[in-house]
């Protein structure tokens, strides 16, 4: 026992957070005691940040191949199939990581790296990055930590589009939710997608020609500093107000105008159309989490049979003195590693340090040769001639696995029960200036989606953006992020299930067909027997929402694949709060003519309006219930696979057959925002109203529940002779559509029971509530 105290003080005087059983489980495998530089490597790499020790057993649930997955989530992005033009197969990368951690104690800093590392991740397969999402979630703004909470909020947003917009690529949409869960821990996910072409895939490995040929790794970009030191390790602690002060060294610092030059200015592609010519195989990993450790073991690793000796007195460093843990670990933005034969080693540091002047770009920036590929199957690590790490990398990267005791916590939330409030109309205006339903455009106006000229569907037009990718071809990709957690407060199952719904339907929304997910999974303390309990249960509601909405065009019964993702865990304050059970889900939809994509606005007047989907005594965790200040209630929105499987596939073909002028899905605020919202348009400027009734579609409901139920579906606009045939095709899947009324001449809401008004709001009123929302929220 004094032993083990002897060498917990010294882990924590070294900042290394590694527990004694896992130090001796390292020491077991090595075959001796670490070196201190050894130490700060396993720390990384078997942290939960880069280790998934608590997680891995639980993602075997996910269902992660199909028929359209050319790349699962072994690497650092997926790649699904997204269509064939002039002869060659392309595929979409997507990658989907959280910067939760650095975000808290530096908003600006923690934002923008994870926008640079996410896109590191899919320009280092090959692909061209042609979009970015950011799915955030935020404390109270309003409550007692209102001004810190607007503080990150202020920060977040600006670190994205600063590093966004300087490095020239767009972004295609996100969400937003604000909860007081978060206020000791915002979660901000970030996703980016890219364009390949099948035989131009890079691997994240070193390739099998290295058996072959002598190969070499090269490290490319900024010189290495103390930036981030720690940053994995950091990632996967509880964090400690008291602490954030020194916990800010551990933030990355972002540099957006070397990664333009490295990422979108080309300098990577140059090298890789030069490999291609030659006909060299090469591979490329993006140094991330972990830092130069990382990267440099899990390349190696990620081969067969391959080890890697390193000097690391080659590596170009930044500051002067810095000791071999730092340059291992320090996490310094815009890093690769590149896996090169031997022969070909000096073009590519020409490429890089003369044809596109790396050490002009950014003071100490170059790429050099670091390392030589070998066959022991070593991880060995040279300073100033001494070894300092020599162990199997497969022990390196494999890390550790636990298995985490769980217990189902008990929800003690009910409904509510109320009276319908007296005036419904003013009550929807509340809905639509709440904090978690009104417009984003005070954010998304800041960040350009234009650059790159690809959009097709910008934020805000529709629940999805869309992007035509790839030149002279008409097909295009949507990407639609999502997840409530105020569902995962009350069940995480059904908040995992409705995050896979809720992205798939906005994807279908704009007539693109979903074909692939990814998935961040944003949880507590998984030492705790019932927050881990949570994340087990809301990873098995991605699962099962996965693997029962399937893919259309292929066999019944084949499941939308999961990709990508990442897990991040610890989101807990030292106090003991954690974050609401937080499964984001990002989906692709692809549609073969970016022509037929369809916006949430009204288009007409004459046009019918339908509803998709029953309504349902499913108002737990909704919109509805927060305005009224009733709690969060109990009757989670729960997916009925079928119903919601067939609604997808009905509206998708409709809207390719031109049946569909306009459309929505509903979720937050129910079928009453959903029409809102679509008398709206993006920036509140709608001219088109409209005019429905709902007596027949109450289900047995009181009208507010039945206006404010969030159970999934759709709004359509269908367009004026075309009901017969919209009718028949909903038929074909056994969709019932319900239609409500018609498009109107006058720019309002009216909604009609029994022949009287119970909502008649002038949609300026609905702008004046909806466009404003935010920023009174912000600033009161």
């Amino acid at each position: 026992m004094e032993l083990d105290e002897e060498l917990q003080a010294v882990l924590d005087e070294q900042g290394v957070v590694l527990t004694v059983g896992e130090v001796r489980r390292v020491a077991e495998l090595i075959g001796r005691d670490p070196t201190l530089v050894e130490l700060h490597v396993f720390n990384v790499e078997w942290s939960e940040h880069c280790s998934y020790k608590s997680s891995k057993a639980s993602l075997k649930l996910l269902p992660t191949d199909g028929p359209n997955v050319m790349l699962g989530p072994q690497e650092d992005a997926g790649i699904v199939f997204f269509t064939e033009h002039e002869g060659r197969r392309w595929g979409i990368v997507i990658a989907h990581e959280s910067h939760n951690h650095p975000s808290q104690v530096l908003p600006n800093e923690g934002a923008a790296t994870g926008i640079g590392g996410i896109v590191r991740d899919v320009d280092c397969m090959g692909a061209r990055v042609f979009g970015t999402a950011d799915p955030l979630r935020f404390g109270d703004p309003t409550g007692e930590n209102a001004d810190r909470t607007r503080w990150i909020v202020s920060g977040v947003v600006d670190g994205i589009w600063q590093y966004g917009n300087a490095l020239g690529v767009p972004n295609l949409g996100g969400d937003i939710y604000f909860d007081e869960t978060f206020d000791d821990n915002c979660v901000i996910n970030v996703v980016a997608i890219g364009l390949v072409a099948e035989d131009e895939i890079i691997h994240s490995s070193v390739p099998p020609n290295a058996h072959d040929e002598p190969y070499v790794l090269i490290l490319v970009g900024k010189p290495t500093d103390d930036s981030g030191f720690g940053g994995s390790a950091f990632a996967s602690k509880i964090l400690d107000e008291e602490e954030q002060a020194e916990d800010r060294g551990a933030v990355q610092v972002p540099d957006p105008f070397l990664k333009n030059v490295l990422a979108m200015r080309k300098a990577n592609e140059a090298v890789r159309e030069r490999a291609r010519e030659l006909g060299v195989t090469i591979g490329v990993k993006d140094i991330g989490g972990g830092g130069f450790a990382c990267g440099s073991s899990e390349i190696t690793a990620a081969g067969d049979g391959f080890g890697i000796d390193i000097d690391l007195r080659a590596v170009h460093v930044g500051l002067d003195g810095l000791l071999p843990e730092t340059i291992m670990c320090a996490e310094t933005q815009e890093r690769y590693v590149v896996a090169v034969p031997e022969r070909f080693a000096d073009e590519v540091l020409r490429i890089y340090n003369e044809d596109w002047d790396l050490p002009n770009v950014y003071e100490g920036a170059c790429a050099r040769v670091i390392g030589r590929i070998t066959e022991d199957e070593m991880y060995t690590v040279r300073f100033d001639g001494r070894i300092v790490i020599q162990a199997p990398v497969q022990v390196v990267t494999s890390g550790i696995e636990y298995d985490r005791e769980e217990r189902a916590r008990n929800y003690a939330g009910v409904e509510p029960d109320f009276e319908r409030p007296a005036d419904l109309g003013e009550t929807l205006l509340a809905v639509l200036g709440s904090r978690n339903v009104c417009s984003r455009e005070y954010v998304y106006r800041a960040y350009d989606s234009e650059v790159q000229g690809n959009a097709v569907l910008r934020p805000g037009e529709a629940g999805a953006g869309v992007a035509r990718p790839l030149p002279g071809c008409d097909a295009a990709v949507a990407l639609a992020v999502d997840g409530n957690p105020k569902y995962g407060r009350i069940d995480p199952y059904w908040g995992g299930a409705n995050a896979v719904a809720e992205a798939m339907r906005n994807c279908a929304a704009v007539g693109a067909a979903p074909q692939a997910l990814t998935d961040c999974l944003n949880f507590g303390n998984p030492e705790k027997p019932e927050q881990f309990w949570e994340f087990r249960r809301g990873v098995k509601g991605v699962a099962d929402a996965a693997s029962n909405l399937w893919l259309k065009g292929y066999p019944d019964g084949t499941p939308t694949p999961v990709i990508s993702g990442n897990v991040s865990l610890y989101n807990e304050s030292a106090t003991g709060s954690s974050v609401a059970p937080s499964p984001i889900v990002a989906c692709i939809g692809v549609m073969a003519d970016f022509a037929k994509a369809v916006t949430v606005q009204l288009k007409r007047p004459g046009d019918a309006i339908y509803l998709l989907g029953e309504r349902k005594d499913e108002l737990g965790g909704s919109a509805y219930y927060e305005v009224l200040g009733l709690g969060l209630g109990r009757n989670v929105p729960q997916v009925d696979w079928a119903a919601e499987r067939a609604r997808i596939y009905a509206i998708t073909d409709a809207i390719d057959a031109g049946l569909v002028a306009a459309c929505q899905d509903i979720s937050d605020g129910g079928l009453a925002v959903a029409l809102a919202e679509m008398a709206l348009g993006p920036f509140g400027r709608g001219d088109v109203g409209a005019d429905v009734a709902v007596g027949s579609i109450l289900n047995g409901l009181r009208p507010d529940r039945a206006l404010f139920s969030e159970s999934g579906g759709f709004v359509v606009e269908v367009r004026e002779g075309c009901e017969e045939r919209f009718e028949a095709l909903c038929a074909e899947y056994g969709v019932e559509p319900m239609r409500l009324g018609e498009t109107s001449e006058t720019a309002a809401l009216e909604i009609e029971l029994d022949g009287e008004d119970i909502i008649e709001v002038p949609t300026a009123a609905l702008a004046d509530a909806w466009l404003g929302g935010l920023a009174r929220i912000l600033h009161s």
